[in-house]
């Protein structure tokens, strides 16, 4: 695992600032259609238009003081990274695997959780809880409660 996935990084609010500052200036040159180039010593190089985006996504949650970690998609989590990555207990996201609602594998006697399958999980559990909240908030108003 990356160590960033270990401890993710929480900027101080002095790189609160210069992360907000640094996203100012991306943002101006995005919508400008310049080249992003980074000056590493002496050296000068170029970087792909992805590195961009994801810079400009990485300075933003920064400039809020967001904690920030980065997950390559393709990686396979212990069964408590997953479980803080959901926001759930571990007990809980032990019943989710044995009850088949989440993918895993076997690595010796410990569970490894794919992220890909995780981040899929996660986005329809949220789409359920939109939804029923829609549904609730729709009764709610045919009711006349007042919402």
């Amino acid at each position: 695992m990356t160590k960033l996935l270990e401890r993710p990084i929480l900027p101080s609010a002095a790189d609160a600032e210069l992360a907000a500052q640094a996203r100012r200036q991306l943002s101006r040159t995005k919508h400008e259609g310049a080249e992003l180039r980074v000056q590493v010593g002496n050296e000068t190089l170029r970087l792909p238009k992805a590195v961009g985006d994801l810079l400009y996504h990485l300075l933003t949650e920064m400039a809020q003081g967001n904690a920030v970690t980065i997950i390559p998609v393709h990686a396979e989590l212990t069964t408590q990274e997953a479980a803080d990555y959901l926001n759930v207990s571990r007990p809980y996201l032990i019943r989710l695997l044995e009850e088949g609602r989440l993918q895993f594998n076997m690595v010796g006697t410990h569970r490894r959780v794919k992220f890909s399958d995780l981040a899929a999980y996660r986005k329809s559990a949220e789409e359920d809880r939109k939804k029923v909240m829609e549904e609730l908030a729709a009764q709610a108003q045919e009711l006349g409660m007042g919402y």
